[in-house]
């Protein structure tokens, strides 16, 4: 970390954290002078044990085969679905995005926050993590085509060139560094372990030696750089997922017992507690619980293979965090999109763009927690599923009784802040939503959080109709970070032209919006959820918003009754994000939204004024961005005016369904 950047915040800092961040500072100061790196030391010959017994090898090579052969060819799939020619090898340390050649400083001194420097820095990073050299060990495990074995050996030997120890953008984040060496773990098992053919080609055992040093290195700068303090979220956890991994793969080295027994134990610990005892990821942004709960299932899963297993507790709460997923989950297997999103996965075990992550990690807590509940949500027994859990474990999948996904399903997420409201769940003709009661995100950052207390999403039949719009982007073009983040962007109501909660940088809320839940009830025709938030308490003249949502199920009609609680008068905006899909006509008291046979129609509290915006850029409005770094515009309808003290309105939606075809999944 920069002093610069370091300096700025000690005002927001408890002694405690300042203490750390000195002698962080002094330590990167030693570090530069060439004390306290670690020092070559050779590995002695104990290997840890592959996360299953046997590898899987019941595949069809075709897909690996040709992803494989993409990558030779110089094609990287970076977030998602994006493929871009970077060569072969890359450049490593070049921005492909902006072209920008980051310089080979002291890693722990570069300023990766400056676009000048490094470019866009997370497409930098993202090729170093490496999943494309689990890609092709996979095809070499499939096909024994040495094409793919030495395709990995041309990667890492050119890693190792271009990214010296301690040098340039790839030895600035410990959880980059930690993330390259699950992938390392993983791509070395698919390659044969100790003695892979790759290691007795020509220059082979050359490779091996400085895998190895690089490796031991990886531990080292993990260990003396956990985030312990403003990344102490998902950071932290993955880098003590990667020392795990790492120390456990190779426990070649004096250090790495105590690597692997205090990175378990560490790691054990931030599962508990970064981890709700309901299920929900305290970081509230449905893509981090997936990636956080891959993050206990990959853990779980070498820990357990390598005879050092984590407690009960561990698996009930990932068990308690497959839950939570599937009950956000439509009849589609749609997932909403709350809280950021960037893409990313740990490991890419499946090649294909279209891979459907909340699916496969369903299909995986089928088997190892016997649930036929997440069976019935799981289209199939996916293709990561059965590289993690081996072959024999597909025959396990097939024999579980299916059981009806609606005796299972969750409402209150009380911990959380979440709540499922809904009719008819599970079936063609459901009605679910998913209600946000909860705090805007972990720790005083709040880093993956959206100003998006009391908003809903709904879903029809398995379309999503009302939705969160997702993310976008992160460290560049701040305007529109903000505005996906912001209030404006979720279905909710803002007050004179402010966000709930208060942004203090990308990754960090100054002031949080305080949300209490006053009441939930499910029981019966007319289900309600009442909660309120302070984050409005800031202004001159005190704000409480509290809403209540009812939904009545025979009538299928949705109540929501906003009320700001205040002395004087305020300027109120409510927002409704519809999916692109929707059709959306304004008349002068009512919108009507269209999809595949559903129609919603919406009514507001009179006499505010509504209008639907779509695709605005001064304000930004109107958008949709299902995936990182791509957004397309969609329809929002506004409703806004002037209230007077202690305001109260309700809308209204009314649903009808008909002709229904099948649910897609978006």
């Amino acid at each position: 970390m920069n002093l610069r950047w370091t300096l700025k915040r000690l005002g927001a800092m408890g002694p405690h954290e300042v203490g750390y961040r000195s002698r962080q500072w002094l330590q990167t100061r030693a570090e530069r002078a060439g004390f306290g790196l670690v020092k070559p030391l050779s590995a002695n010959d104990k290997r840890g044990m592959s996360w299953v017994r046997s590898l899987p090898v019941d595949f069809s090579p075709n897909k690996y085969r040709d992803a494989a052969g993409s990558i030779l060819g110089g094609e990287f799939r970076l977030f998602g679905n994006r493929e871009w020619k970077l060569g072969f090898p890359p450049v490593w340390n070049r921005d492909p995005a902006s072209g920008v050649l980051a310089p080979l400083r002291f890693g722990k001194t570069l300023d990766y926050r400056d676009a000048s420097l490094v470019g866009n820095i997370k497409y930098l990073w993202e090729p170093n993590r490496h999943l494309e050299l689990v890609t092709l060990a996979q095809a070499w495990h499939l096909t024994r085509d040495e094409r793919y074995a030495h395709g990995c050996g041309v990667l890492l030997d050119s890693w190792f060139h271009a990214c010296p120890y301690m040098l340039g953008p790839n030895w600035t984040s410990s959880l980059e560094v930690a993330l390259r060496m699950i992938n390392w773990s993983f791509a070395w098992h698919l390659l044969g372990g100790e003695n892979a053919p790759l290691f007795a080609q020509t220059g082979g055992q050359a490779i091996k030696q400085r895998w190895l040093s690089a490796v031991r290195q990886h531990c080292h700068f993990i260990d003396g750089h956990l985030s312990l303090y403003s990344s102490a979220n998902n950071h932290l956890l993955g880098e003590l997922l990667g020392l795990l991994i790492g120390s456990t793969t190779w426990p070649c080295w004096p250090e790495s017992g105590r690597w692997r027994a205090r990175s378990q134990q560490r790691f054990e610990e931030q599962a508990m507690l970064q981890n709700a005892a309901d299920g929900v990821n305290k970081e509230q942004a449905i893509w981090y619980q997936h990636e956080v709960t891959d993050m206990l299932l990959l853990a779980g899963l070498t820990a357990r293979a390598n005879h050092c297993d984590f407690s009960p507790a561990f698996w009930h709460r990932l068990e308690s965090m497959l839950e939570f997923i599937s009950s956000c989950m439509d009849v589609g297997g749609n997932v909403p999109m709350l809280g950021d999103s960037d893409d990313a996965v740990i490991v890419r075990f499946d090649p294909r763009p279209d891979f459907r992550v909340y699916h496969s990690l369903l299909a995986t807590g089928a088997v190892l927690f016997q649930r036929g509940d997440f069976k019935s949500k799981a289209p199939l027994f996916d293709d990561k599923s059965r590289w993690l859990l081996g072959d024999s474990a597909a025959n396990v999948f097939a024999d579980l009784p299916v059981v009806d996904p609606n005796t299972r399903v969750r409402y209150a997420f009380t911990h959380g802040g979440y709540y499922v409201l809904g009719s008819e769940l599970e079936t063609p003709r459901e009605v679910r939503l998913i209600v946000d009661a909860a705090p805007l995100g972990y720790l005083s950052i709040a880093a993956h959080g959206h100003a998006d207390a009391l908003s809903f999403t709904l879903s029809i039949a398995g379309r999503p109709i009302l939705i969160d719009p997702g993310t976008y982007c992160y460290h560049t073009e701040r305007r529109w970070r903000d505005y996906f983040r912001g209030t404006s962007a979720h279905n909710t109501l803002r007050i004179d032209h402010q966000d709930q909660s208060v942004p203090g940088g990308a990754f960090l809320w100054a002031r949080h919006a305080q949300v209490r839940r006053l009441a939930f009830e499910r029981d019966g025709e007319c289900q309600q959820l009442r909660a309120e938030h302070y984050g409005y308490r800031r202004l001159p003249d005190p704000v409480t918003h509290r809403r209540e949502i009812r939904y009545q199920a025979a009538e299928q009609i949705i109540e929501i009754v906003d009320q700001v609680i205040c002395n004087g008068a305020h300027y109120v905006e409510l927002f409704w994000h519809f999916s692109s899909e929707c059709l959306v006509t304004l008349t002068n008291d009512m919108a009507v939204a269209t999809r595949d046979g559903i129609q919603v129609a919406l009514t507001w509290p009179q006499p505010l004024q509504a209008r639907v915006v779509r695709g605005q850029e001064d304000p930004c409005l109107g958008w949709l961005s299902r995936r990182f770094d791509q957004k397309e515009p969609t329809s929002t309808l506004v409703v806004a005016g002037s209230v007077g003290a202690h305001w109260r309105g309700a809308s209204q939606i009314a649903i009808s369904v008909s002709n229904l075809s099948a649910a897609p999944l978006e």
